[in-house]
């Protein structure tokens, strides 16, 4: 879809931000669907080596909480990708709205607190794998830095992958 030709109306310099610029699409359907001033916000992330571009009808908050609240959300996106994608529930335990809130809840729960773990012990281990070896070893008395470290969890994420090949 043609979202548009955007001319500048007005730019202002940012620290930190590559530019920040209010204006008008130009082109296309876009001015009849949106004919209100936009702005379009040129960021630069060090850590992942990219440039973003943001768009919004936002034309008071300063760019860099407007940065900070796009990388926020992406964050909550990817939150909800990975629950869709490794929390995966096979069976309900209940078929009332209340069961499968509560199941729903306590995927979310071992979500986060697997994440705290990790946060915690600076573990280059995935939320994934570590799902994956502390879902091993429930009863296993090792202390968690430790079990995180065990040889034969080295390589869970290629043990994963090999038998979803076979599935």
């Amino acid at each position: 879809s043609n979202s548009g030709e955007y001319t500048a109306l007005k730019k202002e310099p940012y620290t930190g931000i590559k530019s920040d610029q209010i204006g008008v699409f130009t082109t296309g359907n876009s001015p009849k669907r949106y004919p209100e001033k936009i702005r379009k916000i040129r960021y630069y992330d060090t850590v992942q080596n990219r440039e973003f571009v943001f768009l919004t009808n936002d034309l008071v908050s300063d760019a860099k909480t407007i940065t900070e609240l796009y990388r926020k959300r992406w964050s909550i996106e990817l939150f909800f990708k990975w629950i869709k994608q490794h929390l995966k529930i096979k069976q309900f335990w209940g078929t009332t709205e209340n069961a499968v809130k509560i199941q729903v809840n306590c995927a979310v729960i071992a979500y986060c607190l697997i994440a705290i773990v990790a946060k915690k012990l600076k573990t280059e281990r995935t939320i994934y794998e570590l799902l994956q070896i502390f879902g091993k070893s429930l009863l296993d008395k090792t202390p968690i830095n430790q079990l995180i470290n065990k040889s034969d969890y080295k390589n869970v994420k290629e043990q994963i992958d090999n038998l979803l090949l076979f599935n």
